[in-house]
């Protein structure tokens, strides 16, 4: 008994540690969310930079007209640029879109926000998993310039956001909210890792085929087939 107690003790170490490696890590999944986080992050340089520029216009219109702030002065808006500095940096996170606004995301930021979206979920997923959440950010990045071609409310875009902002995210919450000691227990023929892994693979490999379909140029034509149905009613989300 007490064996086995370490031993579970020592599995739940060991992943907290896995998860910590994970979060501490956290690389882009793809060139898009990359691209995004890049644009964030000059948001909130310039953020800083104004509101420095105004404490500075401000201490110089107060030293004008008192004739000078003097030394503790020169103190409060050197305090004033630093208090800045941490509030708006610390302050100004990157928002990790939910699964309902995924599926309205303007086409042209659709696979960055669904990359930043799934990036936040890696942390939670088995390492099989976490390799093919990478494999889908590569098929959102190259889906990406072929949704460009695409008109917002065409039935070729809704397919698309069916696709990455309903399906995907119902698979990986789904899965989330099964117990972890469940994850391993088979329910008929899979167990929820496992159903995971399957239904992760299925909408992979549907990314690159609808990439294809656009790119050939048969938007019009493009559909999320049948094997949608095995995620809806063999997926993890049903086998709770």
């Amino acid at each position: 008994m007490s064996k086995s107690l370490t031993s579970q003790s020592d599995q739940i170490l060991a992943d907290a540690a896995a998860v910590k490696r994970r979060v501490q890590m956290g690389p882009s999944i793809g060139s898009k969310s990359r691209a995004l986080k890049r644009e964030h992050l000059w948001k909130k340089i310039a953020a800083i930079a104004i509101s420095i520029g105004v404490i500075l216009v401000a201490a110089g219109i107060v030293g004008a007209i008192i004739d000078g702030i003097g030394f503790y002065g020169v103190l409060l808006t050197v305090l004033a640029a630093v208090v800045a500095t941490v509030v708006l940096g610390s302050g100004m996170k990157l928002k990790v879109p939910t699964p309902e606004r995924l599926a309205k995301e303007p086409l042209k930021v659709l696979a960055g926000k669904t990359e930043i979206w799934l990036e936040s979920q890696r942390p939670a997923l088995p390492a099989p998993a976490v390799t093919l959440i990478d494999q889908i950010g590569v098929q959102l990045d190259m889906l990406a310039p072929q949704l460009q071609t695409l008109e917002e409310n065409s039935e070729p875009a809704r397919e698309i956001r069916k696709l990455v902002g309903e399906h995907l995210p119902e698979l990986i919450t789904g899965y989330r909210k099964i117990p972890a000691s469940m994850r391993q227990e088979k329910r008929g023929e899979r167990t929820p890792d496992e159903q995971l892994i399957h239904g992760l693979g299925v909408i992979e490999r549907e990314i690159a085929s609808a990439t294809r379909t656009i790119a050939e140029g048969d938007a019009d034509k493009l559909a999320i087939r049948g094997r949608y149905l095995e995620l809806k009613y063999d997926g993890v989300a049903d086998s709770q």
